[in-house]
């Protein structure tokens, strides 16, 4: 029997991927040495706000799986999402709660800010925040496979940003930060709409659209500049600008790159292809670093050597981690499909 030849896998949403991935880790370090209102870095936001929406609009470009039946769909995307949602950020409390119960004076900073209504207000876990993606990416799978039963509902997707800023408006209401759905699921068919267009476009006009649309990013972003918090659903400045400059470096930065056969490029790549790995185990790390100067009387704040010795720890202790976690479905949610076992 002739075996069947896998596809060669897309370099391009890899190396988008691997940079959303350093940028995420890059910014979380930044954040917890104090460096986050730092001119430099307040341009690096400005110009990168959008590479949280790039995994809802990547899972949108490359996902075919959103019908069928509806059980099965369901207990799949909660073994793949919710499972590593909950184990993970169990290993979060662990080391905050460590720390908070038997190391850090009761009135220390870190202590006072643990309260009991973080657990039905938020989607993020103590020592784990960033796990608020895996639960709006759960619920946003969810209400995609729905809306695609019925006919003609997913026009009503288009208006999804405006109820997602409307949501942050009226001061962000829903519980479990799940205000950012919205626009999850718009971006989510962003990626499949750019996809049927690029392919009817092909690799010429594809070119030539996504420069147009990547200059209509650099003037809007440099004439109004805005940011889009999707953690938090914030939106800092005019949602029109917002929207289009989301839509606008999406589309141009993947049709760029996906025309010019982008080449892998190691590190990056390597980081992009087991992303789940770094995004889940990186801030628990952190966590667990920062909590041990708090113990030591010494703030992270102002300080490049931490700064330096953390991003270099987080990425080799994440590398180190990818294979022992990628053999654990319930710590990675890389479970077997049917076809697999």
């Amino acid at each position: 029997m002739t075996e069947m030849r896998q596809k060669p896998r897309n370099h391009t949403f890899d190396l988008l991927c691997g940079l959303c991935i350093i940028r995420m880790i890059v910014l979380h370090v930044t954040e917890a040495c104090g460096f986050a209102n730092e001119g430099w870095w307040v341009e690096v936001m400005e110009w990168t706000y959008y590479f949280m929406s790039f995994f809802f609009f990547k899972a949108g470009y490359f996902n075919k799986t959103i019908s069928g039946n509806s059980r099965q769909y369901c207990i799949d995307k909660a073994k793949r999402l919710l499972v590593p949602y909950v184990v993970w950020g169990l290993i979060g409390n662990l080391v905050v709660f460590s720390f908070a119960l038997f190391i850090l004076d009761p009135k220390s900073a870190v202590v006072k800010a643990l309260s009991w209504d973080h657990v039905y207000k938020t989607s993020s876990f103590y020592g784990n925040g960033p796990l608020w993606f895996l639960f709006s990416f759960f619920w946003a799978y969810i209400c995609m496979h729905f809306i695609s039963k019925v006919r003609g509902l997913r026009w009503l997707v288009l208006g999804f940003p405006l109820i997602s800023w409307w949501l942050y408006t009226m001061d962000n209401p829903l519980w479990l930060s799940l205000n950012n759905v919205f626009f999850g699921i718009f971006l989510f068919f962003l990626g499949r709409v750019w996809r049927w267009v690029m392919e009817r476009l092909k690799r010429r006009n594809t070119i030539v659209v996504s420069l147009l649309m990547l200059g209509v990013f650099v003037w809007l972003n440099a004439t109004w500049p805005c940011r889009y918090t999707m953690s938090s659903n914030a939106w800092s400045g005019e949602w029109w600008v917002i929207l289009i400059s989301t839509v606008t470096s999406l589309c141009s930065l993947s049709g760029l790159l996906l025309s010019l056969h982008t080449p892998r490029i190691p590190l990056v790549n390597y980081i992009g292809e087991h992303s789940m790995v770094f995004f889940v185990a990186h801030y628990p790390i952190l966590v667990l670093y920062k909590l041990i100067r708090t113990a030591n009387v010494r703030s992270l704040r102002g300080h490049w050597d931490d700064y330096t010795i953390l991003l270099l720890v987080l990425f080799g202790v994440c590398l180190l981690l990818v294979p022992y976690v990628e053999r654990v479905p319930w710590l990675s949610g890389r479970w077997k499909k049917k076809s697999e076992k």
